[in-house]
């Protein structure tokens, strides 16, 4: 899966230069605050493997006003460095590589009140 440039900013990690890019516009269940907001990191000299990181904060751009916060480079460092440590290989081809960071999202970010709508909603 390769990692669209326009959009993309680029991050160096131990000396490796990576690309990364969070989608602009939130998904269905992203706009809902259903789900988390997610993050693609790859390579930038040899895509190979994508690193999809799912984190525990909405998506800024949410339709319900919960409030997000940025994703900053420091971030996206550590969660390069951690998904390094975990076996990813960025210079390989193959499926992407998921890492969750998501513990805390329902209760923290999105409140219990929008849990329950989303069960009202899916039904």
């Amino acid at each position: 899966m390769a990692l669209v440039k326009k959009g993309s900013r680029l991050i160096t990690v131990d000396g490796t230069t990576y690309r990364w890019r969070l989608r602009g516009r939130p998904t269905y269940d992203r706009g809902l605050v259903w789900s988390p907001l997610t993050y693609a990191v790859a390579h930038a000299g040899t895509p190979g493997t994508t690193l999809v990181v799912t984190t525990n904060r909405p998506h800024p751009s949410n339709w319900l006003g919960t409030q997000g916060r940025p994703i900053l480079p420091g971030r996206v460092a550590d969660s390069i460095r951690t998904a390094l440590r975990d076996g990813w290989t960025p210079e390989s081809p193959g499926s992407p590589f998921h890492l969750d960071q998501s513990a805390g999202f329902g209760a923290d970010e999105a409140g219990p009140s929008r849990i329950v709508n989303r069960a009202v909603h899916r039904s």
